[in-house]
């Protein structure tokens, strides 16, 4: 299966302060990889340093073969990205956004189906800043797979949304990853991470703590519960 993302010793720093310490990471193509961690571990500006949006001070990264500042207009045909916080026009709507997203890339997706999926096509005509938090991230997801991507990149995909509204988001990837996209994301839900992961990192003050699935993370620690395990590795073991 191809390796769609590559990492080597990936490493930034702040001064004294060390955000990622050498990270290490292979991705095959369909995989969902989660990258996970308290507020300030460094999952943001790890995956800020993979995609060449934020420069690391030393490593290897490769998304598709390709680097991705050296290669970086040619490699966004293939990449999608959803970030939080995600700033647009105070007054566009929601069509007018899509179209100009769509205007950026050579092939895209029907966004109108996107939007439709992702249970927001009444909203088309809506100023973005009328959309509720929850509509708001679900545009943004439907933002990130218009460039029909061969890897999408989503920071915390579900925040806002209620239980029944999230499992209709995971429905919709396990669709796509079924399909052959990869998908690496971060997330503060512990079930989201149990359903949609096949493999976890979890970084603790930018170290990898851990890498593997989450049941080998939860074998290799002293709990039953996931989300006992994930504590363990943030705070107990590893001394936050």
């Amino acid at each position: 299966m191809e390796e769609i993302v590559k990492v080597s010793q990936l490493y930034k720093s702040y001064g004294e302060k060390i955000v990622v310490d050498n990270l290490n990471l292979s991705v095959k193509q369909g995989m969902v990889v989660g990258i996970l961690g308290a507020n300030g571990a460094g999952k943001s500006t790890s995956i800020e340093c993979i995609l060449g949006t934020k420069k690391a001070d030393s490593g290897y990264v490769s998304i598709c073969g390709m680097d991705p500042i050296k290669n970086r207009k040619k490699l966004f045909e293939k990449v999608g990205v959803q970030f939080q916080d995600s700033n647009y026009q105070s007054e566009i709507r929601v069509n007018e956004l899509c179209e100009e997203m769509a205007c950026i890339y050579k092939k895209t997706a029907d966004w109108i189906n996107l939007l439709n999926e992702f249970g927001i096509a009444d909203k088309v005509k809506n100023p973005v800043k009328s959309l509720s938090g929850g509509e708001r991230q679900r545009l943004f997801i439907v933002l990130a797979l218009i460039p029909q991507p061969k890897v999408v990149f989503l920071d915390e995909l579900t925040t806002g949304l209620d239980v029944r509204a999230r499992r209709e988001v995971w429905s919709r990837l396990e669709k796509l990853k079924n399909s052959g996209l990869t998908i690496i994301l971060t997330s503060h839900f512990m079930d989201e991470v149990k359903a949609l992961c096949d493999e976890i990192i979890i970084l603790n003050k930018g170290k990898t703590v851990f890498y593997g699935t989450v049941d080998e993370a939860i074998k290799s620690s002293p709990y039953d519960k996931f989300e006992d395990g994930f504590n363990y590795y943030n705070m107990c073991k590893y001394g936050n």
